[in-house]
Parts: structure tokens; sequence; C-alpha cells
């Protein structure tokens, strides 16, 4: 395990980076960008995004570099002498928090509210609006979480 360690650093790493750019375009343009158009074609792009972002590359991205970090978690643990355990649990339980466990419990659930709303009522316009603050607010927690885990990450093979 000591041996593959460095490996499965950089391919958190890898993963966190991955995870963050995406979350930061969201964050730094796409979020807006949705917001400028009409309520109902706003409501409709992003249930479109939320259904093509279902891909085997991004959930490994997304949810295997969770799977990797419980890896990680016990390594820290475990070698807790050795030299970079700390950045490495610290990487580790950031990204766990802030990207899969965060996704989970607030970005699915008002993804899922939109989804089921008619876009052309006065509720959509609302649930839309409520989309726009909650979900982009969360998203900066995925975002700004993924890349200090990524710079945890790289610390720890320093």
């Amino acid at each position: 395990m000591i041996k593959l360690l460095p490996t499965l650093t950089i391919i958190a790493a890898i993963g966190s980076g991955v995870v963050g750019g995406v979350f930061f375009a969201f964050s730094n343009f796409v979020m807006a960008a949705l917001a400028r158009l009409p309520v109902p074609q706003g409501i409709a792009a992003m249930n479109s995004i939320n259904i093509t972002v279902i891909t085997p590359t991004f959930m490994t991205a997304l949810f295997g570099t969770g799977l990797l970090c419980l890896v990680l978690i016990a390594a820290a643990i475990l070698g807790w002498s050795q030299s970079g355990s700390y950045w490495l649990l610290a990487g580790a339980v950031i990204y766990l928090i802030g990207n899969p466990i965060v996704t989970m419990v607030f970005n699915v659930p008002l993804n899922d509210a939109l989804a089921a709303v008619d876009p052309a009522s006065a509720n959509g316009a609302a649930v839309w609006a409520n989309h726009l603050n909650q979900w982009v607010m969360w998203n900066h927690v995925r975002t700004i979480t993924a890349i200090v885990s990524m710079a945890c990450f790289i610390f720890a093979l320093l």
C-alpha cells in the first residue's frame, strides 16, 4: 500500500482538479449565462445539463475521487508518522465533505425540485430564482473545496 500511495495521491489530485474545474466553470459563467435566459429556457437548459452530466466519465471523476479519498483517509491515519499524512487527510476529508456529500445533500435535491416544476408557471419562476441562488452558493462550496483538496494532495507529495 505504501508504494501505491504517491500514485493514488496523484490520481486524487487530478480528480479533484478536474471536478473543481467543472464546478469552477458553472460558478463563473455557466449559471450566469443560464440566468440571462427567459425562465422557461433557463430551467429547460439546466434540466438538460442535469441529465447529460450523468456520464461514466464525470461520475467517476466526482464519486471515484470520493472513494479514493476513503482509501487515502485510511492510509493517512495508518501512516500518521509519515511525511505528508496531515495534508493527505485534510485533502481527503475536505473533498469528501465538500463534493460528494454537498452534491448529494444540497445540489441534487435542488436539481430534483427544478425538474418537478412547470417552467412556465409562477412556481417555476420562484423555484428557478431559488435554484440560481442556492445551487450556485453550494456550487461555490464544491469549487473551493475541490481546489483546496487538490492543493492538499500536492502538498502531501512534497
